[in-house]
């Protein structure tokens, strides 16, 4: 089983590096993007035979814990058989 883990700033907090992308897509006249935020992808390989409710749980905890800064980020997650 694959987790895949997004990490993103918080809509409160400021993306710079998204807000340089956004410009620049502006400014090369790129038409229809209205925002761009930037973040992390993380791609977790889980052990054979973890059952669905148990993965959930320990990858939400690992993301929570490990790859994510609470103060400013959060994420989301989706599991993949």
């Amino acid at each position: 089983m694959k987790a895949h883990v997004y990490v993103t700033l918080k809509r409160t907090v400021l993306d710079a590096q998204g807000q340089t992308v956004s410009d620049a897509l502006r400014r090369m006249q790129y038409r229809g993007v209205q925002d761009v935020r930037q973040g992390k992808y993380f791609l977790l390989t889980l052990e054979d035979g973890l059952a669905e409710g148990a993965a959930q749980a320990e990858v939400e905890r690992i993301a929570r814990e490990v790859l994510t800064n609470p103060v400013i980020e959060e994420f989301s997650l989706r599991l993949e058989a």
